[in-house]
């Protein structure tokens, strides 16, 4: 919280984003960044697919584009993909049948980019 005692005395900011729905048991997946590099400090990220898949509801521009860019540098197994959707998130969404298209619109780039 900026203002907050962390600020404060550390100059650290940290803003929580609450809006993105990550995977059922996304955190047994958290990987974390730099390792050993801060003594009381350790920053975890979620791992690609759960990063791609909190992207699905919101589904702008830039949520397309960093999901492409994921599926070239990881690369995806687009087989993985379905499945942590299917069995992870879909369940605990409101509109299922419009991100069950979108992510089906997601793998078919996905595949013409890789030339499938």
């Amino acid at each position: 919280m900026l203002g907050g005692p962390l600020f404060r005395k550390y100059g650290v900011y940290l803003d929580r984003v609450t809006v993105a729905q990550p995977p059922y048991e996304y955190e047994s997946r958290l990987q974390e960044m730099f390792p050993g590099a801060f003594q009381n400090l350790r920053l975890m990220a979620l791992d690609p697919y759960d990063l791609a898949l909190t992207k699905l509801e919101r589904n702008i521009e830039r949520d397309r584009s960093d999901v492409r860019y994921l599926a070239r540098v990881v690369p995806f197994d687009l087989e993985m993909l379905r499945d942590r959707y299917q069995h992870e998130l879909r369940p605990y969404l409101g509109n299922p049948k419009r991100e069950d298209l979108t992510l089906r619109l997601w793998i078919e780039a996905i595949e013409e980019e890789r030339g499938v």
